[in-house]
């Protein structure tokens, strides 16, 4: 592989709340990663257990800001110093040689310089309906070049900058990025897979989670305010 391909940086932005359940399982995975070179960025947005604290031997970069996923991977991107911005949430686990996989996939593929990907995703239960649910969140979103944050998107810190960054809006902050970014650079679909949780779907039912999400996104699509969204997303 071209040794300055090999060279990009990546600083994984991973957003946090109350989370000491399972961050250090997720951090503990990205340890070889730190070890390539590339960096581990934790944006708290106001944890109410020991989050920080557990994960504070296992990242390059801490802080804390105010709650929102958008708002805290905004500040995240702020303090990273990586060539490429990866995007984790904190229930996810990257692939074995994620590094490998985005920097091969780069140099095989499009602009060196201007790119933006995502991962295949797999959700961590064993029922059947989940099996049917990741294969149509790949394959649409390779189909129609919309990604979402459980995907773990990336992108180069150059194209980040072109579109503006993330959106600072309260929810579907991942779907207007993703649009803002096909726009200029057509979307690179790993088959690696990141594996997510599927504690929210198991919470909530299956089913009624995902009537949920679709009726959330077509009233976005209406032009429903992400605000009155949250509200609806995230009870008080």
């Amino acid at each position: 592989m071209n040794a300055g391909l090999m060279r990009q940086k990546i600083s994984i932005i991973i957003p946090v709340l109350n989370e000491a359940q399972n961050i250090q399982g997720v951090l503990q995975k990205l340890q070889p990663l730190r070890e390539n070179g590339h960096e581990v960025v934790l944006v708290d947005g106001g944890s109410k257990d020991n989050t920080c604290e557990l994960a504070r031997s296992y990242v390059d970069q801490i802080m804390t800001t105010d709650k929102g996923r958008a708002k805290q991977q905004i500040s995240g991107a702020k303090m990273a110093t990586g060539q490429v911005f990866l995007f984790l949430h904190a229930d996810s686990f990257l692939p074995d040689k994620a590094d490998q996989v985005i920097l091969t996939a780069l140099h095989t593929g499009q602009s060196k310089s201007s790119f933006w990907g995502r991962f295949n995703v797999r959700l961590s239960g064993n029922h059947w309906l989940f099996r049917i649910i990741e294969r149509s969140m790949n394959w649409r979103s390779c189909l129609t070049g919309i990604a979402t944050g459980d995907q773990a998107i990336f992108v180069s810190r150059t194209l980040y900058d072109d579109v503006g960054g993330i959106p600072a809006i309260d929810l579907m902050e991942d779907i207007e990025f993703s649009k803002r970014l096909r726009k200029l650079s057509q979307v690179i679909c790993l088959k690696s897979t990141v594996i997510t949780s599927s504690r929210r779907w198991e919470k909530n039912g299956i089913l009624k989670t995902i009537l949920s999400m679709w009726y959330m996104r077509l009233q976005y699509f209406l032009g429903v305010k992400p605000e009155v969204l949250a509200n609806k997303y995230y009870p008080k």
